[in-house]
C-alpha cells in the first residue's frame, strides 16, 4: 500500500496536467488508430509472460477491467494502475475472484509480453500484462475508441513516448463495453463502477 501512495503522490501533477492535455485532445482523430476493419485480426492470441491470453474467452466469465498504456510511461499509467490496485485491494476475496484486470500495452515494440506482465505484477499480483502484434494492439484500440499516438523524442534515450487516452474499460467476457471509467486519482470511483458491473449485478438486472 505504500509504494501506491508513493506513486500517487509523485504522479499527481503530471497525471491531471496530462488528463488535461488528452481531454483537449479527445475528439481529434490519431493517426494511430488503425481504420480498417477488424474482423479478420485475431485478437484471442494476445500474450502474457510465457502464456498466450485470449481476452474474450467465453469460458471464463470474470468482469474485464481493462486500462490501456505502456510500461515507459512517466506518469499517467504509473498513476491509474496504482489507482486500479488501490481499488483490488479494497474489495472483498470473494469480489476479486469475479474480475480479471488486464494492461494492455500500446507500445508492442518495446514491450514484450515478459516485460508487459512484469510490470503490471508491480502493482498488483492478478494484473495481467498483455502484449500483441502491432495490428493487434491497433486493432484492439480502434474497438474500444482508444486514442493514441507516438510522439518522437530527439537526444532522449527514450527515442519516442507514447500519447494516450486514460480510461479504465469494463467488459463483459465477449468484449461488450459495459461502462468506462475516466481517469481518476479516487479508487473510490472505480470500486463503485466495479462494484454495481459484477456478474452477479448485471445478471440481477
Amino acid at each position: 500500500m505504500k509504494f501506491q501512495w508513493i506513486v500517487l503522490a509523485l504522479a499527481l501533477g503530471a497525471g491531471l496536467l496530462t488528463r488535461y492535455i488528452m481531454d483537449q485532445n479527445e475528439s481529434r482523430p490519431s493517426e494511430s488508430i488503425v481504420q480498417s476493419p477488424t474482423e479478420h485480426i485475431d485478437l484471442k492470441a494476445l500474450h502474457s509472460g510465457k502464456n498466450t491470453v485470449d481476452l474474450f474467452s467465453p469460458t471464463d466469465q470474470r468482469l474485464r477491467i481493462v486500462y490501456f498504456g505502456y510500461t515507459h510511461c512517466p506518469d499517467v499509467c504509473p498513476t491509474s494502475l496504482a489507482v486500479l490496485s488501490a481499488a483490488l485491494q479494497s474489495l472483498p476475496q470473494d469480489n476479486l475472484t469475479q474480475l480479471w484486470p488486464v494492461f494492455i500495452t500500446l507500445d508492442p515494440e518495446r514491450d514484450t509480453p515478459e516485460k508487459s506482465a512484469e510490470y503490471a505484477g508491480y502493482f498488483h499480483a492478478t494484473i495481467t500484462g498483455v502484449s500483441g502484434s502491432d495490428t493487434q494492439i491497433k486493432a484492439l484500440a480502434e474497438k474500444y475508441g482508444v486514442l493514441y499516438m507516438r510522439t518522437e523524442m530527439k537526444d532522449s534515450a527514450m527515442k519516442y513516448s507514447v500519447d494516450h487516452s486514460s480510461y479504465f474499460y469494463l467488459l463483459q467476457p465477449d468484449g461488450t463495453l459495459i461502462e468506462k471509467v475516466p481517469h481518476t486519482l479516487n479508487s473510490a470511483i472505480l470500486v463503485d463502477a466495479i462494484t454495481r458491473n459484477l456478474p452477479q449485478q448485471l445478471a440481477a438486472n
